[in-house]
């Protein structure tokens, strides 16, 4: 009898693609980001029935001319649009940015010229001095992996009428037209709270490790940027397993309905 296969051992990123989906141990795990996109309330919940319907206005003319099956497709399409869009820009600034840290030159469309000469504006403002980048991270207890942007100490930062003392900051970097939403502040506290994170060598650290004082996000705009700290305290921490233990409990919520009782018999059959 073959003896059953051992689950890998560690905390494991595949990507597909732009995509990624994590493993602890072997076992299938959600994001932090998946987790904090799962459940959308308020504006977030609005939001993919106004990005179609804002579409069709705007292509009123064209969608007309379609057959029925290719313009539902179209307006489907539209709901995640800007999303994917913002997605895939903010990729990109992520990658530049990384070299402009480094001291190097980076090439990129005429587009992002506003967002990376202002995400330029932002080193050489702050100056941070990077302590990681990219780093994967996971949370075997809350069951759950991620991937943070930036680990940096800064100096002092005016806020609100006030100073916040040099420490060290996890970041965020956000590019989205929209601004910075509450579910950043969720997600931020999924990163910092986790148990431990991949070292260059493969080995797992403790997060503790990285001795991380505040968490922000800094929005990188065409025309400006902003270093928005958000809370991710005990409160927030709470709300965030909240959310990953509802994520889970997903799979169960389908066993609680059972099977139709019965049969029983026809009143109207023979005895």
């Amino acid at each position: 009898m073959t003896a059953p296969a051992k689950a890998a051992a560690g905390i494991a990123r595949r990507n597909y693609g732009r995509n990624h989906g994590y493993r602890i141990d072997g076992l299938k795990v959600p994001g932090v980001t998946t987790i904090t996109g799962h459940f959308k309330s308020g504006a977030l919940a609005e939001y993919p029935g106004k990005q179609v319907a804002s579409y069709a206005v705007d292509n009123w003319g064209s969608l007309g001319k379609l057959p029925p099956a290719a313009r539902l497709k179209q307006l489907l399409g539209s709901r995640w649009a800007e999303r994917d869009a913002a997605a895939g820009r903010g990729t990109d600034v992520h990658a530049i940015a990384h070299r402009l840290n480094l001291g190097e030159e980076a090439t990129y469309p005429d587009e992002l010229t506003g967002h990376v000469e202002n995400c330029r504006d932002f080193l050489d403002r702050l100056e941070p001095k990077v302590i990681a980048a990219e780093l994967i991270l996971g949370n075997r207890t809350v069951r759950y992996c991620g991937t943070l942007d930036l680990i940096a100490d800064l100096g002092p930062v005016p806020w609100d009428g006030q100073e916040i003392p040099a420490g060290r900051w996890l970041l965020d970097l956000k590019t989205s037209r929209s601004g910075i939403w509450p579910e950043t502040a969720l997600q931020l506290c999924g990163y910092q709270n986790a148990e431990v994170f991949i070292a260059e060598d493969g080995s797992e650290r403790p997060m503790s490790w990285l001795e991380i004082d505040r968490c922000a996000a800094v929005w990188i705009r065409g025309d400006g940027w902003d270093l928005i700290p958000v809370d991710t305290g005990p409160d927030t921490w709470t709300y965030f397993q909240y959310l990953a233990w509802l994520y889970h409990a997903e799979e169960t919520r389908k066993e609680w309905v059972g099977v139709a009782a019965g049969p029983y018999p026809d009143p109207a059959a023979p005895s």
